[in-house]
């Protein structure tokens, strides 16, 4: 995009910009880019004015480290995808394809401006839809789910076992919540597997239930 059209306001925490209409903070480099991979390094945008919570990079890193073996050429969902960094961060590592959901138009064009950045667009989608409706409507297939829903809203509930109908035999779906939060113990097929705590941050691995 030509530069008469990126207007950035530069403060020492953030620059802030507009990008066709839609306007965007380019956060710190620790909170907000990419950790390793094809993109590693490059700085990633987030939609201004939203309630983002960009997950913290050390509950990142332990994410992506504890699905290295299952990121080559998997096919990945970000429901709630905010900034796409977590979906981008897969791709980044390997993986195949990944499908961006997110209801509001600011993170969708945030979406696809962090993607023209990271040079990942051509294995990538934004879908413009609320994540239940997707997930309803959608017959796709996927490896791994990244949900990183709002907190304390009760929307992960709703959304999990619709999402758990969408994975794979081996498929593994992560989600972040508040660390108070307390995710369901099944979803569909799926069990809760593993539990890790970062700050304010709780991820909760879910795997489907092993035949007795």
């Amino acid at each position: 995009m030509p530069c008469r059209d990126l207007h950035f306001s530069l403060t020492r925490a953030r620059k802030t910009g507009i990008i066709a209409g839609v306007s965007f903070i380019l956060r710190g480099e620790k909170s907000m880019r990419v950790i390793t991979g094809q993109a590693r390094g490059r700085r990633l945008l987030s939609p201004a004015g939203m309630e983002i919570r960009p997950t913290s990079e050390v509950a990142k890193e332990a994410i992506f480290s504890m699905l290295q073996n299952e990121l080559p050429g998997a096919r990945v969902l970000d429901l709630f995808a905010g900034s796409g960094q977590l979906g981008i961060e897969a791709l980044s590592r390997g993986a195949g394809y990944c499908v961006f959901v997110d209801v509001s138009r600011q993170a969708q064009q945030v979406v696809r401006e962090n993607l023209q950045k990271t040079g990942l667009q051509e294995n990538a989608s934004v879908a413009a839809m609320d994540a239940a409706a997707y997930l309803r409507g959608s017959r796709e297939r996927f490896d791994i789910a990244l949900l990183d829903p709002p907190y304390q809203k009760g929307i992960l509930e709703q959304v999990l076992p619709l999402c758990a109908a969408l994975m794979r035999e081996n498929g593994v779906i992560v989600c972040e919540t508040e660390r108070r939060e307390d995710p369901p113990e099944t979803a569909g097929d799926f069990t809760r597997y593993r539990e890790y705590r970062y700050g304010k941050a709780k991820i909760t691995v879910y795997r489907k239930r092993e035949e007795a």
